[in-house]
């Protein structure tokens, strides 16, 4: 087995390469224990210009080699083109999305350079696994400069259905570049039916490649296991008291508005309104990270928030109760752990979402004894795994309401049920499974020269 290159537009920082807080970290630490791995990508640090030469270092038995973007650079590829176009686009929300030229070449200039820059540092026998949107031209750079290697790579987010496709302009040359690769994954069946219809409609010059679904997961064994020792630490200890004996209705995210965060808001009022017994006898506590802050829409949304927060207080608080708490800063993994485990309720409601590893997490922390109940978005990857979740609609606020009043009530036994069926898919599809069903495929094949 030769080495692993793992290329993503950003690297781990250097406290994420030994306690990895999240995301793609998490998700391979598993496939890289007892393999050489190099893991390559953007510093995080912007300079006059883009580097031409990766700088390497050498932690926790991998390598890590970045290169720095010029700020330009980072402005088109990142800021323009990968989530002012792309990512809007590839969760449903064409009209969110704004093209410009010049951020497309960016986007491809940054390509070409991430190429450029790892091409030497390649050895014939290398297994190469890109990561996500900001990278899928990546694999044809690299086999422009001759790379023969087997290549590899994920999309992390959801494809949508080809007739949302098509409104990106020039769309049918990224189509194109995915014929670069041997093996294309994607999270769920249903992204690699609509991807593959798109690659199939390339036009004359057909793309022979086709996605397949590689649900990603998460260690719930270790997971479980944080959340244990988490259950009595300070922290979880200090919100039990601060609950005052009411139920915690729980959401975590980042500020982005793919999350569907004003619509679960719009439903926890509507269980207020509806389902008056729950009041003064719940709190939702919703956590939502910053995230391109310096984004119009993103600054928008956190208005908005900030304004429906406001609103659902003012109109159901009590003198000693309010009954929504909300955080934009975030909350460490471990502390999460034990604020899963306490919540009689994780709310899930993404209004498209590749996976969504929270739900994932909300299973894996739970008391076998006493589980929460998970409401969770149907258009969540997760969805299609995790059956015992009571699936919403997320555009519905009186569907969410009546999905929180249902998990409110559920006897004990109900609940033990519904939380054993998603705690084995959990368990079947994890962080290390996804990685090695993934490699293995791509390890399986020849070079792409043969």
């Amino acid at each position: 087995m030769g080495r692993l290159v793992i290329v993503s537009n950003r690297v781990p920082q250097p406290r994420e390469r030994t306690h990895p807080a999240g995301g793609l970290a998490v998700g391979l630490r598993d496939a890289i224990k007892g393999r050489e791995t190099l893991w390559f990508g953007w510093s995080g640090v912007t300079a006059e210009a883009t580097s031409t030469k990766a700088k390497t270092v050498r932690s926790g038995g991998v390598t890590f080699a970045t290169l720095d973007l010029a700020e330009a650079d980072y402005r088109g590829f990142y800021r323009g083109f990968s989530n002012g176009m792309l990512w809007p686009l590839l969760h449903y929300r064409v009209g969110l999305s704004v093209f410009r030229r010049d951020d497309l070449a960016a986007y491809r200039r940054v390509n070409e350079a991430f190429a450029a820059a790892l091409a030497p540092l390649l050895r014939p026998d290398d297994s190469i696994w890109a990561h996500d949107y900001h990278l899928i031209p990546f694999g044809a750079a690299l086999r422009r400069l001759g790379v023969q290697d087997r290549l590899g790579f994920f999309l992390h987010v959801p494809f949508p259905p080809r007739a949302l496709y098509e409104a990106l302009p020039q769309g049918g040359s990224l189509l194109r570049d995915f014929g670069a690769y041997d093996v294309v994954g994607v999270q769920t069946q249903e992204d690699a039916d609509n991807l593959n219809d798109s690659l199939g409609h390339v036009g004359s010059e057909s793309v022979s490649v086709r996605a397949a679904a590689f649900p990603i997961g998460i260690n719930p064994a270790d997971f479980a296991a944080a959340a244990r020792k988490a259950e009595t630490a300070p922290e979880t200890e200090r919100l039990r008291q601060s609950l005052a004996g009411r139920s915690l209705i729980l959401g975590v995210d980042r500020l982005d508005y793919s999350k569907g965060i004003p619509q679960r808001f719009g439903g926890f009022a509507q269980l207020l309104k509806r389902f008056p017994e729950h009041c003064n006898k719940v709190t939702l506590l919703q956590i939502a990270a910053i995230s391109r802050g310096d984004v119009t829409e993103y600054r928008s949304l956190r208005r908005e928030l900030d304004q429906l927060a406001g609103r659902i207080n003012g109109e159901h608080a009590e003198f000693d109760w309010a009954p929504l708490r909300y955080l934009t800063h975030s909350v460490p993994r471990n502390t999460l752990a034990g604020f899963y485990r306490m919540a009689a309720v994780g709310l899930v409601t993404p209004l498209r979402d590749g996976m969504n590893l929270v739900a994932k997490e909300f299973v894996a922390a739970q008391n076998p004894d006493a589980p929460g109940a998970l409401v969770l978005s149907r258009f969540a990857g997760a969805a299609k795994e995790l059956e015992g979740a009571i699936l919403v609609n997320p555009h519905d606020p009186d569907e969410i309401a009546e999905a929180l009043h249902l998990a409110l009530t559920l006897s004990a036994e109900d609940r033990r049920v519904r939380w054993r069926q998603m705690w084995q898919s959990v368990q079947r599809n994890t962080a290390a499974t996804w990685a090695g069903h993934f490699l293995a495929e791509l390890d399986a094949g020849p070079t792409h020269a043969a």
